[in-house]
C-alpha cells in the first residue's frame, strides 16, 4: 500500500502556539473541519505512523505509544512503520515515492480498504533522513525549531495531486521535542498522561482530524522533574506487593520505573531524582539507567546524593567513613564509579556533599573543605568524560537546608554549575538569584516540595497543595531567572496528581499561565481528564478543595485548632466541607463506572477524607467541651467521632480495593494521632470523654452556654465567677451577626424550657423540650438572638434574657440568665468602606478602596511597581502582591499604596491603643540583603515600616517560622494605634516584591480567640 503517494505540495501554513495541550491552542477535532484540515482516522482505517528506523529509541517507543493511544480512543490501534534506507531513499520519499519498499511494518499488518489511512510522519532533525529530506525540500518548515531545546513542529503537508495522499508531520528539534510532539497528539485526542497512574480512561471518538499546524517550544524551564521521596510506607508497600524481589533485585526496578518515565514525558517533564531511602536506582536493576536514557529521561540524584550514587550505596558498597577530610581515599573511587557508570547517558550530576541520610556534614561550616570536594568531583568528571574540564557536563549544587548557609558565608562553585535553591520544605522559596547570580552561565533553579518529613510535622498523606500558592512562588522563581531546573518532591507520586500536572504545565510554558489562571487551568484539566460535561463543576471542586486544604495541613489539625465558640469558625468550615463533599459525591454518582476510579483517586477521596479528618477533630473538640459542661450530648459526640474514625478507615479500604486492589497500600500513611513531627505508628483518635448519664448533674436537668465562652450556667466554676448563674454574650450591633445561646440536657429526665426577653429581642425559638439521655428527642438546641433595630432603644445598652425550666436547678442554683449587650448605631450614609462591629474591623486584602497606583498586570505594563490581586490565594479570600518580581526596594510614603477606609463606633483602649494585625503569606526573605517589608499608617499618624521576619544565623529558618508554616500565614502586629470613633483610613505599602497581604484586623479590644481571625467586617 502506498502511504503518501505524492507529497509534492505547498506546506500548510504554520500557526505558532505558546505550548502544549493543557491550555494551549488545540489542533485536533473530532468532526470534519469546515475547511482544510486532515483526517487521521475516520473510524474505518487505523492511522499509520512512519518513523525512521535510525531515529532515537525513545522516539520509536513513543510512536508505539501513540499508535496504542489511537486504539484507546477509536478502537483501532495505529500501525507503526519504520522507514529504511539512506538519504537517497529519503529524498525519493520527499519527492513523493513513499512506498512499501521504503517501509517495514512494525506492528499489526496494514489492511486494505477503500479509503486510505491517515499518515503521521515522525522524525527528529538530524536523526530522521525522511524528515530531514522533507525539510530540505521545503515541505516542512523547521526553521523555528532548528537548534532549539525540546521543540517541535506539527505540520499538515497537503498533496498538490488530488488523487494522492497527504500527511501530518511531527518534527522535533531533538529527541524529547519529537516525543513531546507525539504525546501532544495523544493528549489532544483524549488520552491522559495519568491513564495508568490514575486510571483515567481515554475519551472515545470515532474519527480524529487535525485542523491546522503549529510550532511549539522551547520550554520555559530547561530541566523539569520530580523527586520520589519519603516513599515509605505507602509507595514502598505498593512496590513490595506488585514488584517483589526477583531477577533484577528489589521492586524499585525498571518494571516500575517505566511507568514513571512515561508519565514524566507525557507531562512534558524530563528529569528524575529516583527513590532513595531503601533502594539503589543503578544497582538494584541494571536496566534502570540505560532505559531511562532510552526513554529520554535525564537522570539525577537528590541534594544529599552526589555523583550519581544513591544514599544506600555507601552503606552497601562504600568503605570507611562518609567524610572527605577523613576518607577522601575511599570516597574518590566511589564518586569515580558513579560518574563512570553514568557515562554515555544523559545525566545531571549533583555535586557537593552533605552528611549521611539528609543531615549536615558537620556542626560547623567548612567552606574550604567543601570547595575541595567540588573541585575533586569536577576533576573526576573531566577524567571520566576525557575532557580538559567538566564545564560542558551538566552539574548542579543544591543549596538545601544548611548548605545555603555555606553559600551565604562565602563558599562558591564554578559559574557553570547550576545553583539549585530550595524552599523551606513547605512551599516558600528561601532564596533566589540576585545581582550577578541572575546571569551566571550555569543558571539557577529551585527544589520545591509537595511532600515533606520533618518539622513542624510530616505532611505526606494526601494532597494539601494549593495551586495558587505554587504559581505565586514559581512566578518569583521564573522572573528572577531561576529557570534552569525546577524539581519538586512529590512523595509517593499518586496522591499528588493534580499539583504535579499543574507544576509541569507552568514549568513548560510559564508565560501561558497568569496570576488568575488557576480556575482556567483546573477547568481545562477537568475537561481533558473527565470530559467537558462536568468540567466546570469539577474545577469548582478542585479549587474549593485547595482553599480548604491550605488552611492547615491535616497532620497539624487537632481539636484545639478551630474555635467552636467564636465566629462560628468550626461550624462554618464543616459546612464548607459538607457542601464540597456533597458536590463531589454528586458528580461521582453521575459518572459512568469507567470514570469513577479516576475521579475517586484524584478528587472524591481527598475531599471525603479531608472532610472526615476535619470532622473528627472538630467533633472531638465539641465532645471535650460538652463533657466539661456536663451535657448528655457529650457521649453522642464521642460516639460520632468513633463513627468518623471508622469512616476514615473505610475510605482507605475503598481506595485499596479499587480495580481489584490495584493501589493497595497507597493510602497506608497514618494521619491521625500526631504528637510531634514524626508520623504516629498507628492511627489514633483524639482524646474523648464520656459523662455518666445514669446520674443527674448537680446543676439539675438543664444547662445553658453562650457564644464566645466555654462557661455554662448554672453552677460552672471553671470559666467564670464561682457559682454564677449569669453569662454575657458578645455585643450585637447592626453590622455584625446574630448571637446564639445553647440549651441542653444535663440530667436524667426530660425538661421543658422557656425564654423570656425584651420585645425588641428576636428569638429563633422561645420554648422547647429536651429529652433525657434515653429519649428520642433533642438533647440540645441552639437559639439565635437578633435585634429588631427599628424598635430597639437608640443607644448603647444591655438586656437580660431569662431561661426558665420545668425542673429545678439542682440543690443550690437558680434560674440561668444571659446578658446581651447591644449598640444601636449607624455609620453616616456618606461613608464607603468597612464598618466596625464587636470592637474590631476585619478587612480582606483585595477589598481596598483606593490606591496611588492602579492594579498592575504581571509584569506591570510600564514596568513600574503596582499591586496584583491573586484570586483565591492562601487561607483567606485572596492575596495582594507587589509586582513585578524584579522591582527595586521601595519606601513609604513615596511608593504605591492601598487604602482601606473604615468607620468605628468604639475607641481604642485607653493607654494601650489599638492593635493592627496583618496576615501575610508565609513567604521568606528570598532576596539577599532585602528582607520583606511593609509599611502602614492610620489616618495622619506616623508611617510605620515593618520587617516582620527575623532571620537566624547559619542558614537556620527564621524565628517563628514553625508557627507561620503551620498556620499558613505570618501574623504581624503593630500596636498602640490611636483610633477614636468616626471615619478613618488604613494605608498599606508593600516595600518589596513578593510581599503578599491576605487580611488586616484592627483590634479595638473586641477580637476573640480563633484560628482564622474574625470574618470580614461589613462593607457599605
Amino acid at each position: 500500500m502506498q502511504l503518501a503517494r505524492s507529497l509534492l505540495s505547498v506546506a500548510a501554513p504554520l500557526f505558532a502556539a505558546s505550548a502544549a495541550a493543557l491550555g494551549q491552542e488545540r489542533i485536533v477535532a473530532f468532526e470534519p473541519p469546515a475547511a482544510g484540515g486532515y483526517a487521521l482516522t475516520d473510524g474505518s482505517q487505523p492511522v499509520q505512523i512512519v518513523v525512521d528506523q535510525g531515529d532515537w529509541p525513545g522516539v520509536q517507543r513513543a510512536a508505539g505509544d501513540l499508535a496504542a493511544d489511537f486504539g484507546r480512543v477509536t478502537g483501532l490501534n495505529g500501525s507503526v512503520l519504520y522507514a529504511s534506507g539512506g538519504s537517497d531513499a529519503a529524498a525519493a520519499a520527499a519527492a513523493g515515492v513513499v512506498g512499501a519498499d521504503l517501509l517495514r511494518n512494525g506492528s499489526a499488518s496494514v489492511g486494505s480498504a477503500a479509503a486510505d489511512p491517515g499518515v503521521i510522519i515522525v522524525g527528529t532533525l538530524g536523526k530522521s533522513a525522511l524528515v530531514d529530506a522533507m525539510a530540505q525540500a521545503g515541505l516542512v518548515d523547521a526553521s523555528e525549531i532548528e537548534g532549539e531545546w525540546e521543540s517541535f513542529v506539527t505540520q499538515i503537508v497537503y498533496s498538490s495531486d488530488p488523487d494522492a495522499g497527504s500527511a501530518l508531520v511531527v518534527a522535533g528539534s531533538d529527541k524529547r521535542g519529537t516525543i513531546y510532539g507525539l504525546y501532544d497528539i495523544s493528549e489532544q485526542i483524549g488520552v491522559s498522561p495519568w491513564y495508568f497512574m490514575a486510571d483515567v480512561p481515554a475519551q472515545s471518538h470515532d474519527a480524529v482530524y487535525v485542523t491546522k499546524s503549529k510550532v511549539q517550544g522551547p520550554p520555559s524551564v530547561k530541566y523539569r522533574g520530580f523527586f520520589i521521596n519519603d516513599e515509605s510506607p505507602s509507595l514502598t508497600g505498593w512496590i513490595n506487593a506488585n514488584y517483589p524481589e526477583g531477577e533484577y533485585g528489589p521492586g524499585f526496578n525498571f518494571d516500575f520505573y517505566k511507568h514513571v518515565f512515561e508519565l514524566l514525558l507525557r507531562l512534558r517533564a524530563n528529569y528524575l531524582w529516583p527513590a532513595m531511602w531503601n533502594s539503589m536506582f543503578n544497582v538494584d536493576d541494571p536496566r534502570n539507567q540505560p532505559m531511562a536514557d532510552s526513554y529520554g529521561i535525564v537522570m539525577g540524584t537528590s541534594h544529599t546524593e552526589p555523583m550519581m550514587r544513591a544514599t544506600k550505596e555507601w552503606s552497601v558498597l562504600g568503605e570507611g567513613e562518609w567524610a572527605w577530610d577523613a576518607n577522601s581515599d575511599g570516597l574518590r573511587p566511589f564518586f569515580f564509579e558513579g560518574a563512570e557508570r553514568a557515562k554515555g547517558y544523559e545525566s545531571l550530576f549533583t555535586v557537593g556533599m552533605r552528611g549521611v541520610h539528609d543531615t549536615a556534614m558537620s556542626d560547623d561550616v567548612q567552606t574550604g573543605l567543601l570547595e575541595t570536594v567540588v573541585d575533586a568531583q569536577r576533576d573526576i568528571l573531566a577524567d571520566v568524560y576525557e575532557v580538559d574540564d567538566s564545564s560542558a557536563i551538566p552539574q548542579m549544587w543544591c543549596l538545601y537546608k544548611e548548605v545555603q548557609a555555606y553559600y551565604e558565608q562565602g563558599m562558591r562553585v564554578p559559574d557553570d554549575v547550576t545553583l539549585l535553591w530550595a524552599d523551606d520544605n513547605w512551599g516558600s522559596v528561601r532564596r533566589l538569584p540576585t545581582g550577578d547570580e541572575i546571569d551566571r552561565p550555569g543558571g539557577a533553579g529551585v527544589y520545591y516540595h509537595f511532600d515533606y518529613v520533618g518539622d513542624p510535622r510530616d505532611y505526606k498523606w494526601i494532597n494539601t497543595v494549593q495551586l495558587q500558592k505554587t504559581w505565586e512562588q514559581m512566578h518569583l522563581t521564573y522572573e528572577r531567572n531561576a529557570r534552569q531546573i525546577w524539581i519538586v518532591n512529590v512523595g509517593d507520586i499518586k496522591p499528588k496528581e493534580i499539583p504535579i500536572t499543574h507544576f509541569f504545565d507552568i514549568a513548560y510554558d510559564f508565560t501561558r499561565w497568569s496570576h488568575d489562571s488557576v480556575p482556567e487551568w483546573t477547568a481545562e484539566w477537568a475537561s481533558l481528564t473527565f470530559g467537558s460535561d462536568y468540567a466546570e463543576d469539577i474545577a469548582d471542586v478542585v479549587n474549593r478543595y485547595g482553599k480548604l486544604a491550605i488552611k492547615r495541613k491535616y497532620e497539624l489539625v487537632d481539636s484545639t485548632t478551630y474555635s467552636i465558640i467564636n465566629y462560628e469558625e468550626a461550624e462554618s468550615l464543616l459546612a464548607e466541607w459538607k457542601s464540597l463533599s456533597e458536590k463531589a459525591q454528586g458528580i461521582y454518582d453521575q459518572l459512568t463506572d469507567a470514570w469513577k476510579p479516576a475521579f475517586f483517586e484524584t478528587i472524591l477521596h481527598p475531599v471525603l477524607a479531608g472532610a472526615t479528618v476535619y470532622d473528627i477533630h472538630i467533633s472531638s473538640a465539641k465532645n471535650n467541651l460538652y463533657a466539661s459542661q456536663g451535657r448528655n450530648s457529650a457521649n453522642m459526640w464521642a460516639d460520632y467521632v468513633l463513627e468518623l474514625f471508622d469512616r476514615d478507615h473505610d475510605l482507605t479500604v475503598q481506595y485499596h480495593t479499587l480495580l481489584n486492589s490495584k493501589w493497595e497500600h497507597m493510602m497506608d500513611q497514618t494521619h491521625l494521632g500526631y504528637e510531634y513531627w514524626q508520623q504516629p505508628m498507628r492511627q489514633q483518635t483524639p482524646a474523648l470523654k464520656y459523662v455518666q448519664t445514669k446520674e443527674r448533674s448537680l446543676r439539675g436537668d438543664l444547662g445553658v452556654s453562650v457564644e464566645g465562652s466555654n462557661a455554662s450556667v448554672p453552677g460552672d466554676d471553671q470559666w467564670h465567677d464561682l457559682s454564677s448563674n449569669t453569662l454575657s454574650l458578645p455585643p450585637i450591633d447592626p453590622y455584625g451577626p446574630s448571637r446564639w445561646i445553647e440549651i441542653y440536657s444535663t440530667g436524667v429526665n426530660p425538661v421543658s424550657w422557656t425564654i423570656s426577653a425584651e420585645p425588641f429581642v428576636v428569638v429563633s425559638q422561645a420554648e422547647g423540650t429536651l429529652s433525657g439521655p434515653d429519649g428520642d428527642g433533642d438533647m440540645e438546641v441552639r437559639v439565635e438572638l437578633s435585634i429588631d433595630w427599628d424598635s430597639a432603644p437608640d443607644t448603647f445598652g444591655e438586656t437580660t434574657i431569662n431561661i426558665s425550666s420545668s425542673a429545678d436547678y439542682g440543690t443550690q442554683f437558680s434560674m440561668p440568665q444571659v446578658v446581651l449587650p447591644y449598640n444601636s448605631t449607624a455609620a453616616p450614609t456618606s461613608f464607603a468602606g468597612h464598618v466596625e462591629s464587636d470592637a474590631h474591623v476585619s478587612i480582606e486584602a483585595e477589598h481596598f478602596a483606593g490606591a496611588d497606583a492602579a492594579l498592575a498586570e504581571m509584569p506591570a505594563p510600564d514596568g513600574e511597581p503596582g499591586y496584583l490581586v491573586l484570586p483565591g490565594y492562601g487561607r483567606h479570600l485572596s492575596g495582594v502582591e507587589l509586582v513585578p518580581a524584579m522591582a527595586p526596594s521601595l519606601a513609604a510614603p513615596a511608593g504605591p499604596h492601598l487604602a482601606y477606609p473604615f468607620y468605628t463606633f468604639a475607641a481604642a483602649p485607653a493607654g494601650d491603643g489599638a492593635n493592627l494585625t496583618l496576615f501575610l503569606a508565609p513567604s521568606l526573605n528570598y532576596i539577599a540583603g532585602r528582607p520583606l517589608r511593609y509599611a502602614v499608617q492610620i489616618d495622619g499618624q506616623d508611617v510605620r515600616e515593618v520587617g516582620w521576619i527575623e532571620d537566624r544565623p547559619d542558614g537556620a529558618l527564621p524565628v517563628g517560622w514553625e508557627r507561620a508554616v503551620a498556620d499558613g500565614a505570618w501574623a504581624s502586629v503593630t500596636g498602640n494605634w490611636s483610633v477614636a470613633p468616626g471615619e478613618h483610613v488604613l494605608r498599606y505599602w508593600a516595600l518589596e516584591p513578593g510581599v503578599v497581604l491576605m487580611k488586616a484586623v484592627l483590634d479595638l479590644g473586641g477580637v476573640r480567640e480563633s484560628y482564622l481571625g474574625p470574618p470580614e467586617s461589613v462593607m457599605v
